[in-house]
């Protein structure tokens, strides 16, 4: 594991030369005495972990830290002195994606370290976690290798259709995303479905097939009474799980699955149709840091699955189906 300092005191550094020292399987990759110098450090050499001060001349940890996580992310632990003093600048850093926060080792009047042990047992955990992280990255790597594949996720029941087109007659042939429906509607009627869709949209329109991943620039539609999800490599599957369960495809099961496992985040909606189906998982991937959006009630024929998700506060967004093609247009990249 390879170890960057950032601290504007020599004795600081050299007390965490002494810690990484002591731990196994790691090193020092560079040191830097101030948020932007560690920056440009950064950018030519990645380390593994950034043990980053809050107080520094020239730029500050917590404004370095933003900058790091906006344009080149890397684990950043925040070590300093500070942590009583300068309670807004720890919050700010961890508000920008440091991972922890411990304080500075202290040596005593005989030369001992202090507070060693927590600094230690912190930097193994989150060695831990990019160990994690590393082979977590690795299994999906044929899935995510290449361009990405933006999500649109939609769920739609009752009026559905006539909702469809008001969204797909509005998205260009070239849209950057892969746009996956959740429509309440028996397997017999899918194909159907997809080929009246065709009609109305410069994307094409098609069923999602077992064992094959979605892709930029496709329409696709649940074609099964089982459940449609994303499964832990990316690809389409179905399962009958949860049987017993009212709404067939479920919506909810379709979100909860890329909640698990989609990298990355997307678009989510859930438009006009009885019940409540697609709630509980819209609300979900608002709090994952999806954009997510419910039809209003003017332009639903059933004012039910989407009036739910903005009473559970699920929806970010309450907008017509023409608003919302505007919406996925202005948002995907």
């Amino acid at each position: 594991m390879r170890i960057a300092i950032v601290n504007d005191l020599l004795i600081e550094i050299e007390i965490l030369r002494k810690v990484i020292k002591s731990i196994e399987a790691t090193e020092i990759a560079w040191t830097a005495t101030n948020g932007a110098e560690a920056i440009d450090k950064l950018n030519a050499d990645k380390p593994d972990l950034i043990l980053m001060n809050l107080m520094m001349p020239v730029m500050d940890g917590a404004t370095a830290t933003k900058i790091i996580m906006e344009t080149n992310p890397c684990s950043i632990m925040i070590v300093t002195t500070s942590l009583n003093t300068n309670r807004p600048k720890v919050f700010d850093a961890m508000g920008h994606g440091a991972l922890d926060v411990v304080a500075t080792p202290v040596l005593d009047e005989s030369g001992n370290l202090i507070g060693e042990d927590n600094l230690v047992k912190k930097i193994n955990t989150i060695r831990k976690l990019i160990s994690y992280t590393s082979q977590f990255e690795k299994k999906q790597s044929a899935i995510y290798s290449g361009n990405k594949v933006n999500m649109v996720a939609i769920g739609s029941s009752t009026g559905g259709p006539k909702a469809l087109t008001g969204i797909l007659s509005n998205l260009p042939a070239n849209l950057n995303a892969a746009i996956v429906i959740v429509q309440h509607v028996d397997s017999k009627f899918a194909d159907g479905l997809a080929e009246w869709l065709n009609k109305y949209s410069e994307l094409p329109v098609e069923i999602a097939v077992a064992k094959t991943k979605p892709i930029n620039g496709r329409v696709y539609i649940a074609g099964t009474n089982d459940h449609l999800i994303i499964d832990p490599l990316g690809y389409f599957e179905y399962t009958p799980e949860p049987i017993n369960y009212h709404y067939r495809p479920s919506v909810d099961r379709f979100f909860e699955s890329i909640n698990d496992n989609w990298i990355g985040t997307g678009i989510a909606v859930v438009l006009t149709g009885m019940g409540n189906d697609g709630a509980k998982g819209l609300l979900k991937l608002k709090k994952a840091g999806w954009l997510t959006i419910a039809q209003d009630e003017a332009s639903s024929v059933v004012f039910g699955m989407p009036k739910v998700a903005a009473e559970l506060d699920a929806a970010m967004e309450i907008l017509n189906p023409a608003e919302i093609a505007d919406k996925i247009k202005r948002t995907i990249i």
